[in-house]
């Protein structure tokens, strides 16, 4: 019987089926060190299923006949694609299903930021409403603004849709290549980078990560955008320099900042988290019932395509190169 080695939490049905078909471990970091565990585990393993765990050569060198590792993920930035050519190890992803729902999280930042509306439930909360609110509470109108979306992908031209449609918005956007026929949908304009970040009232980061992505907001970006600006990052955290965007938001360089994502994650003990001008959320981008739901079933069927010789649906690396 092959063996799957599950390596965080699944949906529990999905891991019911898998022990009926397959000879499942299940990690579980309350039995010690986790990639001790792996290590141990995946010699004998035909293939991995989970999400949030680093995978690479440090603790998945004793594979002797690992076939695919499933992300319950669209990012991939965990795994060592190149040491997984090498082992000739596919890796397969679940895109396309959390669209929707990361879109939903990125306006549900771009709103909360734009209407202070974290600092204002705290303010509430905390006995502070004992008359009508001065200016300090105001916050700033969204429909009829500019969008300034970085990454016309998927999720990118989700997040377009919702702000031409649903708040009139006036839609900016760069991408490695101008994407027109996407863009036409939303009357959305190409803008070099520069031209985006200064002429947009709200900013959002929908980018892959890669080496061209990588810190590609810091200080002198942050410079060029206007006062009044609100800043949404939902892609990766290393997009942004994140000591440069603190700065910015302690100076009143922006307005104000809706974060899902962080150069280290889980996010603990930072400055972030004493600015009144920064929402911070957990990473949740897909985190509903619903989606987590569709994105495991994905990663099940891709995970049993490559256990069956079949080639999965969704592969990063589908050539080894």
């Amino acid at each position: 019987m092959k063996k799957v080695v599950v390596f965080s939490q699944i949906d529990q049905d999905v891991l019911a089926q898998l022990q009926q078909d397959y000879r499942v471990v299940v990690l579980n970091p309350k039995l010690g060190d986790i990639n001790d565990q792996i290590r141990t585990e995946v010699v004998d393993a035909d293939a991995m299923i989970g999400a949030g765990r680093l995978l690479n050569e440090s603790n998945l060198a004793p594979a002797q006949k690992l076939k695919i590792i499933s992300t319950v993920s669209v990012g991939y930035d965990n795994y060592d694609v190149s040491y997984l050519n090498q082992k000739k190890i596919w890796l397969a992803n679940t895109p396309h299903v959390l669209t929707e729902t990361t879109a939903d999280l990125a306006f549900t930042l771009l709103l909360s930021a734009a209407r202070k509306v974290p600092y204002l439930d705290a303010w509430t909360k905390q006995g502070q409403w004992k008359r009508t609110v001065s200016t300090e509470q105001f916050g700033m109108d969204v429909f009829g603004k500019t969008l300034g979306i970085i990454g016309l992908g998927n999720i990118g031209a989700a997040i377009a849709r919702r702000g031409f449609y649903g708040f009139n918005m006036n839609i900016l956007y760069h991408n490695r290549r101008e994407k027109i026929e996407v863009a036409q949908a939303f009357n959305a304009q190409y803008r070099d980078l520069d031209q985006l970040l200064q002429q947009s009232d709200f900013i959002v980061v929908a980018v892959d990560l890669n080496h061209e992505s990588q810190a590609l907001i810091g200080a002198e970006q942050f410079d060029l955008m206007q006062k009044h600006a609100v800043f949404v990052n939902i892609a990766r955290g290393s997009v942004v320099d994140e000591d440069a965007l603190i700065e910015a938001l302690k100076q009143n360089k922006i307005f104000a900042a809706g974060l899902d994502v962080y150069a280290k994650e889980p996010l603990q003990n930072s400055a972030l988290f004493e600015l009144p001008n920064a929402v911070t959320l957990p990473h949740i981008g897909s985190a509903t019932t619903e989606t987590r739901q569709k994105m495991v079933k994905l990663a099940y069927q891709n995970l049993v395509a490559a256990l069956q010789d079949r080639t999965p649906h969704y592969l990063v690396n589908p050539k080894f190169e």
